[in-house]
């Protein structure tokens, strides 16, 4: 740390290694393989896609809820760190008017990691869906320094599924 560092303060921030936790239980899979070139392509951002075997979309960090999409089928929240996430139930889900999703948490609300943000009917949704392959992607890429996707078996607000570096 230089002189001037230590007068003026320095300009550089420091990086901070954030963890996101799933958001849903079930299997990670490449976000290359979800069947919808908006998030395959990685149009809204990088991430994961988790194969889904839980009834709950859970928020995958600390922070505030942004946007719950009026359908109820996808969200988006920022961490405390300010990391974008955004949480996507399916594929073209949208067309169910929000059949099979009961929002439980509001816009703007703070949320703890693993609180519950929308409920579904697995069942209802595995035969009503295109695809139930849920991306979980951040948004503010730009930001980003570095990202590591995790693989197997997830659970619910428990297991890391991406750590970056901010």
């Amino acid at each position: 740390m230089g002189l001037f560092d230590k007068l003026f303060g320095s300009k550089e921030k420091k990086t901070v290694e954030v963890e996101i936790y799933a958001p849903l239980s079930g299997e990670i899979v490449n976000i290359e393989d979800v069947p919808d070139v908006v998030f395959s392509e990685k149009i809204v951002g990088d991430g994961i896609a988790i194969r889904p075997t839980g009834n709950k979309l859970v928020a995958p960090v600390d922070g505030v809820i942004g946007k719950i999409f009026e359908t109820n089928h996808a969200f988006s929240m920022e961490s405390k760190e300010g990391v974008e996430l955004f949480v996507h139930f399916g594929i073209d889900t949208v067309e169910l008017k929000g059949e099979g999703f009961t929002r439980v948490a509001q816009e703007g609300q703070t949320v703890k990691r693993g609180d519950t943000v929308i409920e579904l009917d697995l069942p209802l949704l595995e035969a009503k869906a295109k695809s139930v392959l849920t991306p979980v992607v951040i948004s503010n890429m730009d930001e980003i320094n570095h990202l590591e996707k995790k693989t197997g078996e997830v659970v619910a607000g428990d297991s890391v599924v991406l750590v970056l570096k901010k």
